[in-house]
C-alpha cells in the first residue's frame, strides 16, 4: 500500500501512471468492435483504485471475455467484440486518467497557491506607503528580486511540464492541464484584486502586470500553440491589470474601456475595478464624465433587470477532455518509429510485434 499512498504526492508516478492508463485505454478503445448488447451494461459499481492498483502488481489472469471472430479494425488493430467485464475493464481504466489527472491537477495548484497570494501585492509596496519618489527610483519592474515569487510560478510549471513529457503524457492532456491550471491562477489572481483595494493602483498593476509577462515568456518559450490558449486564460486577470496601467484615464469613453481595454468582464466587475482603482502615481483617481454616465445608466438598466451576478469568478474542475479526444492526440502504431520506442521496449523481444506490425 505504501506505494501506492506516496504516488499521490509524487508527480512523477502520477505522470506515469496517467502516460500508461491512457495508452492501454487509447488501445483498448481501438480493439474493441462493441455491439449493442455489449453497450447495455448494468450500472457500474464503485471501486477501489488501491485495489486496482494491487492487483496489477499480482494477478496477470484474463480481464475480460471475448466473442466472435477478430477483424482488422482502425491502425490496423484486430478488432473482438467485447462484453460486459471488458467493457466494464475499460471503464474503470477511464475513470483511473480522470482520477489521476485531478490529483497532478490538485497537487500543482496546491503548489501554486501560496505564490499567487504573494503575487497580487507589489512587495515593496506590501508593508508601507512609499513616497512617490521613492516608488519612482525604483521602477524598474523587470528586476528578478521584483518578481521572485513570478518566477516560483514559472519553476513550478516547468518542473511540471518536464515530468509530463519525460513520461511520454499525451499532448492533449498536457496541454488541458496547464490550460486549467492558467485557468485557476486567473480565478485567484482577479479575485484577489477585487477583494483588496490596496491592489488596485497604478504601481501595483505594473507589477502584476511584469509577473504576467514573465508567464508569457514561459509559454511563449514552451509552444505556440499552448501560449494562445494559456494567455486566453488569464483573459479575466490581465484586462483587470490593463485597465489599472492604462494611460490617459480623463479622456478615455466607457466604448473604448468596454470594448478594447475589457472586453471580458462583465459591468459589475468592471464597476468594482474602477470604484477601487486609485493613482499612487500621480495622485488622481479621474476617469471621464462621459465614462461614469455611461456606466451609470448600464447599471441602472441592468438593476432592472432580475438577474444578478456576482463579481467574483469560480475555478472550474471539471474533467475537459474525453477518451477520444485522447485517442485522437496518440499516433497510431503505423505512426510510430523505433526511435519513438523506449530503450526497454526496443531492446525487449516481448514487443518485437510493434514494430514487424508496420512491415
Amino acid at each position: 500500500h505504501s506505494s501506492y499512498f506516496k504516488a499521490q504526492h509524487d508527480t512523477r508516478s502520477l505522470a506515469y501512471w496517467l502516460s500508461n492508463l491512457s495508452t492501454l485505454s487509447v488501445l483498448l478503445q481501438l480493439s474493441f468492435k462493441t455491439t449493442r448488447a455489449a453497450i447495455s451494461t448494468p450500472h457500474r459499481r464503485r471501486f477501489s483504485y488501491e485495489r486496482i492498483f494491487q492487483a496489477s502488481q499480482t494477478s496477470n489472469s484474463g480481464l475480460a471475455y471475448f466473442s466472435a471472430q477478430p477483424v482488422d479494425g482502425p491502425s490496423g488493430l484486430q478488432q473482438i467484440d467485447a462484453k460486459y467485464p471488458a467493457l466494464l475493464f475499460k471503464q474503470q481504466l477511464v475513470d483511473l486518467i480522470e482520477k489521476v489527472y485531478g490529483m497532478i491537477s490538485d497537487k500543482v495548484k496546491k503548489e501554486l497557491n501560496p505564490l499567487l497570494e504573494l503575487c497580487i501585492q507589489d512587495p515593496r509596496t506590501s508593508h508601507s506607503n512609499q513616497a512617490k519618489a521613492s516608488l519612482s527610483s525604483a521602477s524598474h519592474l523587470g528586476q528578478q528580486s521584483q518578481l521572485t515569487h513570478w518566477l516560483g510560478i514559472v519553476k513550478i510549471l516547468n518542473n511540471c511540464l518536464h515530468l509530463l513529457r519525460a513520461n511520454h503524457v499525451p499532448s492533449i492532456l498536457i496541454h488541458k492541464l496547464l490550460t486549467q491550471i492558467f485557468s485557476m491562477v486567473n480565478v485567484q489572481l482577479f479575485n484577489r484584486l477585487l477583494l483588496r483595494r490596496e491592489c488596485c493602483s497604478f504601481s501595483n498593476g505594473e507589477y502584476i502586470r511584469a509577473g504576467l509577462t514573465q508567464i508569457k515568456h514561459w509559454c511563449n518559450d514552451v509552444n505556440q500553440e499552448f501560449a494562445d490558449s494559456a494567455w486566453e486564460a488569464l483573459r479575466h486577470i490581465r484586462q483587470a491589470v490593463d485597465f489599472l496601467v492604462i494611460s490617459l484615464k480623463p479622456i478615455r469613453t466607457w466604448s473604448e474601456i468596454c470594448d478594447d481595454v475589457c472586453p471580458a468582464l462583465s459591468l459589475q466587475q468592471l464597476e468594482r475595478i474602477v470604484g477601487m482603482y486609485w493613482d499612487d502615481m500621480n495622485g488622481t483617481n479621474i476617469i471621464s464624465a462621459e465614462f461614469t454616465s455611461s456606466m451609470r445608466t448600464m447599471m441602472k438598466e441592468e438593476s432592472n433587470n432580475a438577474t444578478s451576478f456576482s463579481v467574483l469568478l469560480d475555478d472550474d474542475s471539471s474533467i475537459p477532455f474525453s477518451l477520444e479526444d485522447i485517442a485522437k492526440s496518440m499516433p497510431t502504431i503505423e505512426e510510430t518509429t523505433e526511435n519513438d520506442l523506449l530503450p526497454f521496449v526496443r531492446e525487449n523481444q516481448s514487443f518485437a510485434f510493434i514494430l514487424h506490425r508496420r512491415d
